[in-house]
C-alpha cells in the first residue's frame, strides 16, 4: 500500500487556503491540522469555521489525517480540576468540529511530569502520585471513541512517554484497544533520551499508527537542527521499515527543534525533506 506524506499545516502558511495552495503545489493530499486556521487553533474552531474549511478542504481534493490538539500538553502538579478544565473542556468544541472534518485522528499529548524523582519511572510516578491522570486520558479517549473517532497520543519532549517501555506499558494499562494508537515522534523521543533505532521501532509497533519525522543530529550534548538528509539517526532505515510494514499510512513532517548551525542550513527546509524521503524510501507516494 502506498504511503503518502504531510506536514503540520501550521508551517504551510499564514492561514488555511494558503496553507492548501502550498499542500497542492507539493503533491500532498492529507491535511494535519492544528492551528492558523482562520486565526484559531484546532480547538477553538466553530460549527461554522469547520463547516467553511470543510468547502475549502474539498474545494482541493484532500482530506484531513489528525487534529493536532494540544490537549493534555501541561504538567500534572497543577491537580486534577484545572487540568480538567482547561484539556476536556474544550472536548466537546473539538468533536463538533471534528464531525464535520472528519479526521483519521484526533491527537492528545503526553503530559509533563515535572515533579518526578530521578530515580523513578514516569508511569510508576503516575500511578503513584496522579493517578487520576490515566481516568482522565481514559476519559477524553472514551468521548473521541463514542463520537466516532480515535485518538492518537504523541510522544513530545518533556512527555511522561520518555522511554520505549513506559510507551509500551502505558497503552497495556490503558487497555482501550484500538480507540487509542500511538504517534512516535522520532526527534521527540530521542531528545527525551532515547536515540532511534529499529529496536524501539519493534518495541512501540503494537501502538504505532502514525508516524513524525524530522532531521536533528545530537552533539555536545545539544540538539541540533537538520534537514532529514543531514540528520544523525537512521531516518531511511527506520522509516523503510514503518512503509514496509504498513505502520504509518500517512507520514508527517515537522520542522526540526534544535540549535541552527550554518554547517546544515535549513533554506526550503520542507521541501528538500519531502524530496528526500520521495527519493530514498520505497511506496512513499
Amino acid at each position: 500500500m502506498p504511503v503518502h506524506l504531510t506536514i503540520l499545516n501550521n508551517v504551510a502558511g499564514p492561514d488555511l487556503e494558503i496553507q492548501l495552495q502550498q499542500h497542492a503545489a507539493c503533491n500532498l493530499k492529507h491535511l494535519d491540522l492544528k492551528e492558523r486556521i482562520f486565526g484559531k487553533s484546532i480547538t477553538q474552531l466553530s460549527v461554522e469555521d469547520a463547516q467553511r474549511a470543510q468547502a475549502l478542504v474539498a474545494a482541493y481534493g484532500m482530506r484531513v489525517q489528525c487534529f493536532s490538539t494540544t490537549l493534555f500538553a501541561d504538567s500534572v502538579d497543577q491537580g486534577p480540576e484545572s487540568f480538567r478544565a482547561k484539556h476536556l473542556e474544550p472536548l466537546d468544541r473539538t468533536l463538533a468540529a471534528a464531525r464535520i472534518l472528519k479526521p483519521a485522528f484526533i491527537r492528545l499529548i503526553d503530559a509533563k511530569l515535572p515533579s518526578k524523582p530521578a530515580e523513578q519511572d514516569s508511569l510508576s510516578c503516575i500511578r503513584a502520585r496522579h493517578p487520576w491522570l490515566l481516568e482522565l486520558y481514559r476519559e477524553a479517549i472514551q468521548r473521541i471513541a463514542d463520537a466516532g473517532f480515535t485518538t492518537t497520543i504523541e510522544n513530545e519532549p518533556g512527555g511522561f512517554l520518555d522511554r520505549a517501555d513506559t510507551i509500551a506499558h502505558t497503552f497495556e494499562t490503558l487497555g482501550l484497544g484500538d480507540r487509542v494508537c500511538y504517534t512516535w515522534d522520532v526527534q521527540n523521543l530521542w531528545e527525551s533520551g532515547v536515540a532511534p533505532s529499529l529496536a524501539v521501532l519493534e518495541r512501540v509497533k503494537p501502538w504505532l499508527r502514525y508516524y513524525h519525522v524530522k532531521g536533528g543530529r545530537i552533539e555536545g550534548g545539544r540538539m541540533i537542527a537538520t534537514t532529514l538528509a543531514d540528520a544523525a539517526w537512521p531516518v531511511v532505515e527506520i522509516t523503510q521499515r514503518v512503509v514496509d510494514e504498513g505502520l504509518s499510512p500517512v507520514i508527517c513532517l515537522n520542522p526540526p527543534h534544535g540549535a541552527k548551525d550554518p554547517r546544515f542550513p535549513l533554506d526550503n527546509q520542507g521541501r528538500r525533506d519531502m524530496a528526500f524521503l520521495r527519493e530514498h524510501v520505497k511506496g512513499i507516494v
